[in-house]
C-alpha cells in the first residue's frame, strides 16, 4: 500500500500545502490503496527533497507532487489524462503549473507576510517550541521567507501589482473552467487535484487577502472547489 506523509489537517483544509493536497486527490483519482501519514517537522526532517508531500510505495520513495505522479503513470499505468486531446493535455498542465509556480508564491505571501494572516495560521506551526524560543525562531522564519519571496519576485511587488497578478490568474483559470463540471470537460484529469487544491486553499476563509477575494469574484470557481471537496473531502465541505 503507498503512503503519503503529510502535515495533517489545519485551518480547515485536508492539508495546509495544496501540494499534499493534490497528491491526496490524485491518489483518490487513481482508485490505487493508499493511507496518510501525518508527521509534520518530522516528516519533513525525513523528506528526501526537505519539503512535503512523498510518498513510499512498496520500498520506493518519491518526493515532489509532479514527480509523484509521473511515478503513478508509470509504475502503475494511470493515465490522468484519458480522453484528451494533445492540446487539452497542454492547456491542463499550464493550468497547473500557473496554480504551482505563480499563484503559489501570491498564496505564500499573503500567509506569511501579512501579520495578522501569520499570527491566525503558519505562527502555529510553531507552537511546540518552547516559549522563549518561539519568538524568535519565528522572526528568523519570516526574515528567510521574505528573502525567498524577494529573490522569486513576489516580494519585490506592492499591493496593486499583487492584486493585478492574482487577478489575472484567477480570471484565466476561471475563463478554462467556463460551465465544465471539471477543468477540461465532464471527468477530471490529472491537473484538477493540482488547481483545485490551490484554489481551495486560496478560498480559505481563515486567511483573509486579495487573492482571497479575487477567487470569491468568479462564482465558478467558487463552485468548482465546493463541488470537488463534497466529492473528495465531504468532512472539509462549507456548511450551506
Amino acid at each position: 500500500m503507498i503512503t503519503l506523509h503529510t502535515f495533517g489537517p489545519a485551518f480547515g483544509l485536508p492539508d495546509p500545502s495544496p501540494f499534499v493536497t493534490k497528491v491526496d486527490l490524485l491518489l483518490k483519482l487513481s482508485g490505487l490503496p493508499f493511507h496518510c501519514r501525518a508527521g509534520g517537522a518530522t516528516a519533513l526532517r525525513k523528506a528526501p527533497k526537505g519539503k512535503l508531500p512523498y510518498i513510499e510505495d512498496d520500498g520506493t520513495v518519491v518526493a515532489d507532487s509532479s514527480l509523484i505522479r509521473r511515478h503513478l503513470e508509470q509504475r502503475h499505468g494511470i493515465d490522468f489524462d484519458r480522453g484528451l486531446s494533445e492540446s487539452e493535455r497542454g492547456i491542463a498542465w499550464a493550468a497547473e503549473k500557473l496554480c504551482e509556480d505563480h499563484l503559489y508564491w501570491l498564496v505564500v505571501h499573503m500567509r506569511w507576510i501579512d501579520p495578522a494572516n501569520f499570527a491566525r495560521g503558519p505562527a502555529r506551526f510553531f507552537d511546540a517550541l518552547p516559549a522563549p524560543a518561539r519568538p524568535l525562531v519565528k522572526a528568523m522564519i519570516v526574515r528567510q521567507m521574505r528573502r525567498t519571496l524577494h529573490g522569486q519576485g513576489a516580494g519585490r511587488y506592492d499591493d496593486a501589482e499583487r492584486t493585478f497578478l492574482a487577478d489575472r490568474a484567477l480570471g484565466s483559470l476561471a475563463a478554462i473552467l467556463g460551465d465544465k463540471p471539471y477543468l477540461m470537460g465532464a471527468a477530471p484529469c490529472g491537473a484538477d487535484a493540482g488547481v483545485f487544491a490551490f484554489v481551495l486553499g486560496i478560498l480559505c476563509p481563515h486567511f483573509e487577502g486579495e487573492p482571497r477575494r479575487s477567487a470569491e469574484a468568479h462564482p465558478n470557481l467558487v463552485a468548482y472547489a465546493d463541488r470537488l471537496t463534497r466529492q473528495h473531502y465531504p468532512d472539509f465541505a462549507r456548511l450551506a
